[in-house]
């Protein structure tokens, strides 16, 4: 039987590593929340959680990013289930508003966004591609076919020349690399079944990717494009899955079981579970904050998780089904 609570060696061993990290009552800056049912973004001050501004985007926005400066946020508006998004919003965040709502068509469900050098990529799920927009120009500039079923979110390495992409419905995902002569070369990884929440290690060398439909994790070297290890997590729906800034822990998200799993990234093995609500789904680690934010949508909160101590410090209410954030200082 699993445990709930954080093993007593677990805990000097946790509490020793991060005790050159700040606590989460020195979290400072700004969080970033968009609220899905409410369709807008939420502009949070950390060190007193009181929403500073509220942006309306489009429809059903689900993930967010910055630009590298931190003067732009982007907003992807999936849409709703019988009407399909076609739009990604791009606000200013010195003046709180929405500055274009860029059209992607005939590109549709717009969904996993990367900002990488200068530019915005993105994935239009229910066309099977990513895509790269270029806020400089206002166009749309690239675009690659995945051919894989439900193309859902994407990362990007450090130098932009590598990306990869969860497709739920393809059981697989997709290392795109750009070649010395420009052309985009696809690898198809087959991983577990449903893979949907992903994320690429501090270090570069791994992509963890976790499975909706099976409970496992696949764990792929980057320079070979391999999967070397699945975990057997036992998830009822993984959702999302990140890192810690130091590459120690291994988060995921558990939307049908309201969990909030702990691994220890070297050791591949489970730390503990935290309880937190219903449906939680977007995870969030500012660097040097010490916490992590973890959205539960279906409570209408987001949870501030200390990374120490592995618990629930703290609940800010930014609006309706919270999901996508973001963070500047």
């Amino acid at each position: 039987m699993r445990s709930r609570l954080l093993p007593l060696s677990m805990m000097i061993a946790a509490l020793a590593a991060g005790a050159a990290v700040p606590r989460a009552q020195r979290a400072s800056g700004r969080l970033l929340v968009l609220n899905k049912e409410d369709a807008n973004l939420a502009i949070v001050d950390l060190r007193s959680g009181n929403v500073l501004a509220r942006v309306p985007v489009g429809e059903g926005p689900h993930e967010l990013v910055t630009s590298t400066d931190g003067r732009l946020a982007f907003a992807s508006n999936y849409g709703t289930g019988p009407a399909p998004g076609r739009t990604i919003s791009m606000i200013d965040l010195a003046t709180q508003k929405e500055l274009r709502r860029i059209d992607v068509s005939p590109l549709s469900r717009p969904h996993g966004l990367a900002f990488a050098d200068g530019q915005l990529y993105f994935t239009a799920e229910a066309d099977k591609k990513v895509a790269r927009y270029d806020p400089a120009t206002n166009t749309i500039d690239w675009q690659f076919e995945t051919g894989q079923a439900t193309t859902h979110m994407v990362i990007a390495t450090r130098d932009a020349r590598t990306l990869f992409t969860s497709n739920i419905g393809g059981d697989s995902v997709s290392a795109i690399q750009r070649t010395a002569g420009g052309v985009w070369e696809q690898t198809v990884i087959a991983v577990g079944k449903g893979p949907e929440g992903i994320d690429l290690s501090p270090n570069g060398r791994e992509v963890w990717s976790a499975h909706s439909r099976d409970g496992g994790i696949s764990i792929i070297d980057v320079a070979s494009k391999k999967v070397v290890q699945t975990i057997a997590l036992g998830t009822r729906r993984s959702n999302r899955i990140r890192l810690t800034p130091d590459g120690k822990f291994a988060l995921v998200s558990d939307l049908d079981a309201g969990e909030l799993i702990v691994l220890d990234a070297a050791a591949r093995k489970e730390i503990t579970r935290i309880p937190l609500g219903k449906m939680p789904e977007g995870i969030l680690m500012p660097p040097a904050a010490g916490v992590a934010y973890v959205a539960v949508n279906g409570d209408n909160f987001v949870a501030v998780v200390d990374l120490t101590t592995w618990q629930v410090t703290k609940k800010i209410v930014t609006g309706t089904g919270p999901d996508g954030m973001a963070w500047v200082p």
